[in-house]
């Protein structure tokens, strides 16, 4: 297979001896049905940790563990950069390198834009720590556009050009194709922050599977890890984390939990509670010793120019800064060093340690705050925490360490890896949720930041309307989620709005608008009177609300709720169709008794019954609107069905009436949502950046083909003259061959160097193309020569395998061996046949080859070879596949007579020992042939695509007892 493959290719692989056995061929079958079955049932997926500074990107595919995908420069995390310069779209280091000489070209640091308006608090931020960006607004819907010249360029557009990049790396570390990903996300992402990324990934032609928090993913990929440690009882970790843009804290807890449903116990880690602060980080220190080291070059004088005014020389000091930053977290002091930073003068100062630090005194004075709101929130105690772990780049500072240390009076843990413990805990959050992938469960339950309410209005006693707040999900509530709020005493058309809840006022300015969206409902009036009748009560209008897994909110669905009360009568004259419906209808609703509802995993607390307990005794009238929550939250109404049974049968017990069949009806209320945050893009303007987003992946296309075809032609070029200067080569050609390709490589040599430097991918793809064909005569030669013995000793051990396989199977025929006839003496005498005429045939072609010239036309090549030892591998491969289904003809055994004395029985027991003796000589004396391809050894595998995949592979390779599937 490997021969044939290359001689197809042209290559120059070699035939190894006895490739073509029996054992080999099977074997090279069952890696080919192995791969075809992978490749048909099994998908790569991926994560991305898109940071404010780095992007690192996660991937899992079938068959491999879960890993890291490495950049075109073999790095594991990449510069979240893109800048553009004459047409030419770069990223990573190359936009790095670009932006220190137009910085106003290069982006970077753009995740914190992403659902922002153009007068938001952190745009304005932005703006003032990159003061050369020309940054206008989005006419349409008032976000952050990027202008360059006649460019322009929407956040959405940057950041799923990002996407796309990490998407490139992710397929060719897997080699597949990838269309669906897990991303991770900031906790305090809002709604327009969540769906911006969803956007944008759409326009990367990715499919979010789910947007997970930063935290949540990092304790997951420190659970999976630590799984035989955890139990029943909870044991509660902090993880803090600063990077570049932010800091955060979140104390989570770890514990195995029953699952009611399904009777099964999963690992669960619960977030409690969290903090941040979205401005603390890594990024702020940088920019702070930036315009540190301007005000010393200005001090010293060397020219007039303000350098805070020139954005090269800013973006030089920034660069610089960088690199400052992170030499001082190992060392007490370092000298910052640019060459030509402004009017070609040089800079050069020491910096210290302790400078650096008094340049952040403010800074470190909040490096503690989110670590008590995280505690604050989750109602827990520091000496309740088992472990502060850190995590994010901007943790390794000394300064930051030290002021954690002596703020919770213990020791830190370090033991995860700061940059990629959120990469693989979203990774294997993927190959939970994708198809393809066996996954050992671990359950995650992210936490409410930002509690969710829904407003509306209601008519009082008087006749006033007052406002009516109703929370849906409360801060540091478990989601994904739904909820229900029920409107009782609405019998017209109306309209409510969800807002933010209780938000502090920086958590506000930062997040925008605290309106979500507007909710609109029509035909209330038309389907309360063509619903309600004599035995038809309304019980109000249920809002279905949900919170999916990804933080996201969204309403599924409004729907008018009726109990029909049904005597004997009408209940006999309903049909059975009519049954039917009813129930299917309670199916698809949800409208189950709570022993038919499913229950989530894991334990949540009933949070929601509180609430409504409190919220019932400011509402003075009995009949109020309520908010119920789906899953195990729920509790049924006093209304409901199964309050009505269990009543009823507490009646029958008294009295023995029968009370009338109640059966819950529901009308679907037509509604509307209009957003009143950013809007999402989509529609008109989706497809234009679309068309932007593939206008500039044409372009880059283009580019990499012409520069593949350049450089191919190029290497040809070279190597073709290299190779006629050898004599292996250039005896292989005649002189007319050999003064063609010379004369044909000189030409194409000095047009490269000259006309051909700016032209196109298929001039250079044409001019390849006949320079190949000028060569390949001499070069086809030089491979069948310099295969041809390689391929010979294979067909040499082939003819000893097949002779020596002939030998014992001439003991196997009727003539010789009438107990073992497997063979015939024609099958025998083929096979005699087709060993001698190849033995023949190949002394005769090889005699007949040496008589010719390197330079003759070849006459025994490698292809007829290989067709020579198909020919008699088929004719041995017939005779052990015989040999393999033959079985001994076994005579039957009479049964043996009764006999009544005990002498008799022991005779008898005696006689079958002898008997089973018998067969099993029998069995032993089975035909065993010496050097026989063993056809048995190696049978074809299909390896079902849905693996368990083992996190650990890559630290603990085969652990015997300590193995953790995914």
């Amino acid at each position: 297979m490997g021969t044939r493959q290359r001689l197809c290719t042209g290559g120059g692989g070699r035939i190894r001896a006895g490739a073509w056995t029996t054992k080999t061929l099977l074997m090279t079958l069952a890696v080919m049905v192995t791969v075809l079955a992978t490749v048909a049932n099994g998908a790569a997926v991926m994560s991305v940790d898109l940071g404010s500074e780095w992007m690192k990107v996660g991937v899992v595919s079938p068959g491999v563990p879960m890993e890291i995908a490495l950049n075109k420069e073999s790095k594991r995390k990449t510069p979240t950069t893109i800048a553009f310069r004459n047409g030419d779209r770069v990223f990573g280091e190359d936009a790095q390198t670009l932006g220190v000489r137009f910085p106003a070209n290069s982006y970077g640091y753009l995740i914190d834009l992403l659902g922002k308006t153009i007068d938001n608090p952190m745009v304005d931020l932005y703006r003032k720590r990159f003061p050369y960006y020309d940054i206008v607004e989005d006419p349409a819907r008032r976000t952050v556009v990027f202008r360059t010249g006649d460019e322009q360029y929407t956040i959405e557009e940057l950041i799923a050009q990002l996407l796309q990049v990490a998407k490139g790396y992710a397929e060719d570390s897997t080699g597949q194709p990838i269309t669906e990903c897990v991303l991770i996300v900031p906790g305090f992402y809002g709604q327009a922050e969540r769906t911006a990324l969803v956007s944008a990934a759409r326009l990367a032609n990715l499919k979010v599977l789910q947007l997970i928090n930063d935290y949540t993913a990092v304790a997951l990929n420190y659970g999976i890890f630590r799984r035989k440690e955890i139990n029943e009882t909870a044991q509660y970790f902090l993880f803090y984390d600063m990077g570049a843009y932010k800091t955060s804290a979140a104390v989570v807890s770890y514990q195995l939990v029953k699952d009611k449903a399904t009777r099964e116990t999963h690992p669960v880690v619960q977030v409690l509670g969290v903090g941040f602060d979205r401005t603390l980080g890594g990024l702020e220190m940088q920019i702070r010793l930036r315009d540190y080291l301007g005000q010393e070059f200005n001090k010293q004088g060397k020219t007039k120019t303000d350098v805070f005014s020139n954005p090269r020389a800013m973006a030089k000091l920034f660069k610089e800064a960088g690199r400052l930053k992170n030499v001082l977290s190992a060392n007490t002091e370092h000298y910052a060093q640019i060459e030509g930073l402004l009017d070609e003068q040089d800079f050069r100062l020491l910096v210290t340690r302790e400078q650096f630090e008094g340049l952040c005194k403010d800074l470190y004075e909040r490096v503690t705050a989110p670590l008590d709101k995280a505690l604050a929130a989750s109602g827990l105690a520091l000496d309740v925490i088992n472990q502060v772990v850190l995590f994010g780049g901007n943790t390794r500072v000394p300064k930051v360490q030290d002021i954690l240390r002596t703020h919770i009076g213990q020791e830190l843990a370090k033991n995860l890896n700061a940059d990629e413990a959120a990469c693989m805990g979203a990774v294997y959050r993927a190959a939970d949720l994708a198809t393809g992938f066996k996954v050992k469960k671990f359950i995650t339950k992210d936490a409410v930041l930002f509690p969710l309410q829904v407003v509306f209005d209601r008519e009082g006693d008087s006749g006033a309307l007052r406002q009516v707040r109703r929370t849906l999900f409360g801060a540091m509530n478990s989601y994904p989620q739904k909820k229900v709020i029920t409107f009782n005493k609405h019998t017209d058309d109306f309209e409510f709005s969800v807002q933010y809840a209780e938000l502090e006022p920086v958590v506000g300015d930062a997040v925008g608008t605290v309106d979500l969206a507007r909710v609109r409902l029509s035909e209330v009036a038309k389907k309360l009177k063509a619903s309600v009748t004599e035995n038809v009560e309304s019980k109000g209008i249920k809002a279905h609300f949900l919170l999916d897994d990804s933080g996201i909110f969204s309403l599924a669905n409004v729907e008018l709720v009726l109990e029909k009360t049904v005597t004997k009568e009408d209940d006999e004259d309903e049909s059975t169709f009519q049954k039917i419906g009813n129930t299917i209808s309670k199916l698809f609703s949800g409208d189950a008794t709570p022993e038919e509802k499913p229950t989530p995993e894991g334990v949540e607390k009933e949070e929601e019954e509180a609430t409504g307990a409190k919220e019932s005794k400011e509402e003075e009238q009995p009949s109020k609107d309520k908010v119920e929550e789906s899953g195990k939250d729920a509790k049924p109404e006093a209304n409901e069905t199964v309050g009505d049974k269990k009543t009823e049968e507490g009646t029958e017990a008294k009295n023995a009436t029968v009370k009338p069949k109640i059966v819950t009806l529901k009308e679907t209320i037509p509604s509307k949502v209009d957003l009143t945050y950013v809007v999402p893009l989509d529609g008109e303007l989706f497809e234009a950046s679309a068309k932007r987003l593939a206008a500039l992946e044409e372009v880059d296309n283009a580019k990499k083909r012409r520069e593949t075809a350049l450089n191919a032609l190029e290497s040809f070029v070279i190597d073709a003259q290299v190779k006629l200067d050898e004599e292996e080569y250039a005896s292989c050609g005649t002189e007319e061959e050999i003064a063609s390709i010379r004369k044909r490589c000189g030409e194409i040599s000095e047009w490269l160097y000259e006309d051909g430097s700016d032209a196109d991918a298929e001039t250079y793809e044409r001019k390849l193309d006949e320079l190949r064909t000028v060569a390949n005569e001499v070069y086809a030669r030089h491979w069948e020569h310099q295969e041809r013995p390689e391929a010979l000793n294979a067909l040499k051990q082939m003819i000893n395998g097949s002779e020596a396989f002939l030998r014992n199977a001439r003991n196997l025929t009727k003539d010789t061996n009438p107990e073992k006839d497997v063979f015939t003496a024609v099958e025998i005498e083929t096979l005699e046949k087709a060993i001698r005429s190849t033995i023949e045939w190949r002394d005769a072609e090889v005699a007949e080859q040496k008589k010719l010239a390197r330079n003759a036309p070849v006459r025994l090549t490698v292809k007829d070879i290989t067709d020579r030892m198909a020919t008699l591998d088929r004719e041995v491969k017939y005779l052990v596949n015989k040999l393999k289904l033959w079985r001994p003809k076994v005579k039957p055994t009479p049964p043996p007579k009764p006999e009544k004395t005990s002498g008799k029985k022991e005779d008898e027991k005696s006689s079958k020992e002898e008997g089973q003796e018998g067969e099993e000589t029998a069995k032993e004396e089975e035909p065993v042939l010496e050097q026989t391809p063993d056809a048995s050894a190696e049978e074809p595998t299909v390896v079902d695509a849905k693996e368990e995949i083992d996190p650990t592979a890559t630290e603990k390779a085969h652990e015997e007892g300590d193995h953790t599937e995914l």
